[in-house]
């Protein structure tokens, strides 16, 4: 299955690609753009390498591989990588930019801050000119390869709004008002707070609310004297997400906040200010602000006259930021305008293999416009400020020619993501078929880890034969944002497979955290041979669609129930057959499962607790005799160790009886070396904060 995936696009990397005898291009971290660039005297710079090929190119004709070949080191990116249609390698001879095996070339978009001096004993700073004179600023600031923590109230989790009135200044044309003020009513301490902001504070200050599935982010552009009101601006609420009086928010960025170990606050100024963690001092401390915004940007004139046929192999991209716009950040599903540090348009032909991404303030690639036949493979997407991989566009073009389609993810980790969208998603196809995204790891995101489509409704989707397989999907919401799913639907995608994966430990704020979740007119899907546990609201769940296909998964242990259904609709919604549903806690059924037009059959049912299931307001029976689960069972279906998610079989006999057939589990996720495997394991200290967190908010429902 794993070789099944990649041979089509390997097939040109393999048999075309020789790395011998080509022509090479070197770089080194102490080369010099003047330099012809050889391995005595290298280059500079991926620009400097990139206009040596150009060179080459209109010399004559390259019949063989053209490399760039980066020494090992540190290079500053003083700009992204611009590669364009006169940069295309062919079939037969690509251009490949890489380093050599057991080396490491490491391209930084940030710069070191130096001269951090004492202010007391439990505060530093540093005088930063550019900021000071030349009117730069940066939102992210990296403190020895992490992310630290820009100074925010209230220092952990967050406040809620008591009140929000908007006044629409202009309608436009629109589901939401083009131009609007809200009137936020806010924490008291907080609002004092705003009281005291210096024009500076209310110029780079965010409010950041957590409603529904999105996130918005605001200037706050005043506040009452005398009441805990603040004001902010920008298009009107979204109708269908508005912020309310259930939302959360954090006020980030203004000195007054700056209490806590690992925060920082820049001031305008100049002056960097950082609250040191236990252990730091200023001699071990490396400080990266970054510059760029984005490391490798693939644009080629037109379908007709794409990008093509190069190869990324063996690098290391890192510390990359994102600036809030003046007027902030409108609410989004997905982070869905977001870009990306690698993008490509009008491209085909491209590879990245074992690289890696990280600390970024946006998400990691997006194969957006009438892009075909790419590669991302055993690359590893760590400390993102979205998230992992975008495929297609979210405009619907007319012409075919202009779908993206055709792209492998393969064998990547995509871990700790969302840091500045957290509804930001591991990987994300819009419009887009064909694609295949397998063997991944994804995990401690805040939103959801896998999402197909981007149609709401039975409208016509482009979005096509897409199959979501042996990936590994965990950790993720972390009780911050609702209505996620580990593999997320939307539209019809006739001939999309979702198939065993491997789902567990999702927890929404309110409503959603699902593993399978086949959201509004999710159409011609089959999900099977997947194992689904711990989630919170049902480990599947369907919004509305039709003619889907659920059969021979495994549902444990889900958390408020184990199956959910919403709208009833006449057509039939799906067929459920061949699945085991094992649980001790909460219901079977939720919404309207028991009302949904379907097929079941052929199942296993286990509660721990009792024989006596009720799917809705109906017994077993009742059910039966509507002519629903005709042959299915209430049986233990005999795992080894469920309680310590063994889900393997100690005896066949149930499973057999409702024509279960076995699936290993175990495939899902990566594969390569230990020491790359070794990437993907979760600090154990994270799981366990993952597991407090669950545990004391189902302790706050309770109450």
């Amino acid at each position: 299955m794993r070789f099944r995936n990649i041979i089509p696009l390997l097939l040109f990397w393999l048999v075309c690609y020789n790395p011998l005898s080509g022509q090479k291009i070197y770089l080194s971290p102490s080369g010099d753009d003047t330099n012809p660039g050889t391995s005595e005297k290298p280059l500079a710079t991926l620009t400097a390498a990139r206009d040596k090929v150009r060179e080459l190119r209109k010399q004559g004709s390259i019949t063989k591989p053209v490399e760039i070949v980066a020494l090992p080191g540190e290079y500053f990116l003083m700009q992204p990588l611009v590669l364009s249609t006169e940069d295309s390698g062919t079939e037969n001879a690509p251009l490949v930019i890489k380093s050599d095996a057991g080396t490491k070339a490491v391209f930084r978009g940030g710069v070191e801050l130096k001269g951090f001096e004492k202010v007391n004993d439990k505060l530093w700073r540093c005088f930063i000119p550019q900021v000071a004179y030349y009117n730069s600023y940066f939102e992210q600031l990296y403190v020895n390869g992490r992310r630290a923590i820009r100074a925010r109230e209230p220092d952990e989790g967050f406040a809620v709004v008591k009140t929000v009135k908007e006044t629409v200044l202009d309608k436009g044309s629109g589901r939401a008002p083009a131009l609007a003020v809200q009137k936020i009513g806010i924490d008291s301490r907080h609002a004092a707070m705003v009281r005291n902001f210096t024009d500076d504070d209310f110029r780079d200050a965010l409010i950041i609310f957590y409603h529904n599935w999105d996130n918005t982010r605001k200037r706050i552009l005043g506040c009452s004297s005398d009441s805990a009101f603040i004001f902010t601006a920008g298009q009107g609420m979204k109708p269908w997400n508005p912020i309310n009086s259930k939302s959360r928010y954090l006020i980030e960025n203004f000195r007054a906040a700056l209490d806590t170990p690992g925060e920082w606050f820049l001031d305008r100024s100049g002056y960097l200010y950082y609250i040191p963690r236990e252990g730091e001092t200023i001699e071990n401390t490396e400080f990266i602000a970054p510059v760029l915004k984005e490391f490798v940007i693939l644009k080629g004139e037109s379908p007709e006259k794409p990008v093509s046929n190069i190869v990324f192999e063996n690098l290391v991209f890192n510390y990359a930021g994102y600036l809030t716009p003046a007027d902030g950040n409108e609410p989004a599903q997905a982070a869905a305008p977001v870009s990306a540090v690698m993008t490509a348009d009008f491209a085909k032909n491209i590879s990245f293999s074992d690289c890696e991404i990280a600390h970024t303030g946006t998400y990691a690639f997006w194969f957006r416009r009438a892009v075909n036949n790419c590669l991302v493979t055993k690359c590893f997407m760590h400390d993102l400020g979205a998230g992992g991989v975008k495929i297609g566009e979210t405009i619907l073009r007319q012409s075919v020619d202009e779908l993206t389609h055709h792209i492998t993810v393969d064998n990547n980790i995509i871990t700790d993501a969302g840091h500045v969208f957290p509804c930001a998603v591991g990987i994300i196809i819009f419009h887009g078929s064909d694609n295949r995204l397998t063997h991944n790891e994804i995990s401690n995101l805040r939103y959801s880890g896998i999402s197909v489509g981007w149609i709401w409704g039975y409208a016509y989707s482009p979005s096509k034969r897409n199959l979501i397989a042996y990936n590994h999907i965990h950790h993720l919401g972390w009780g911050e944002l609702c209505d996620m799913g580990g593999v997320y639907t939307l539209g019809a995608s006739e001939g999309t497979v979702v198939s065993n994966n491997v789902i567990h430990h999702v927890y929404s704020f309110d409503y959603g955290g699902w593993g399978l979740y086949t959201d509004e007119g999710s159409y011609g899907i089959v999900m099977e041979k997947n194992l689904v546990y711990l989630c919170k609201n049902s480990g599947f769940h369907q919004h509305y669609g039709k003619e889907n296909i659920i059969r021979n998964n495994i549902f444990a242990f889900n958390i408020r129930a184990q199956l959910q259904a919403t709208r009833v609709e006449e057509h039939r919604s799906l067929s459920f057959t061949n699945n085991i549903i094992y649980f001790d806690r909460g219901t079977l059924t939720s919404s309207n499962w028991h009302k949904f037009n379907l097929f079941t059959d052929y199942n296993c049912y286990w509660d721990i607790r009792t024989k006596e299931l009720r799917f809705g307001d109906r017994t077993f029976a009742e059910w039966q005799k509507e002519g629903k689960d005709l042959h299915s069972v209430i049986a233990d279906p005999m795992f080894v160790d469920p309680v310590k998610f063994d889900f393997r079989f100690k005896n066949l006999s149930v499973a057999r009886r409702i024509k279960f057939v076995p699936f290993d589990y175990s495939l899902a996720g990566i594969y390569g070396d230990e020491e790359w495997k070794k990437k993907a394991v979760l600090d154990p200290e994270l799981i366990k904060k993952f597991d407090e967190r669950v545990t004391e908010m189902e302790k706050q429902v309770k109450k």
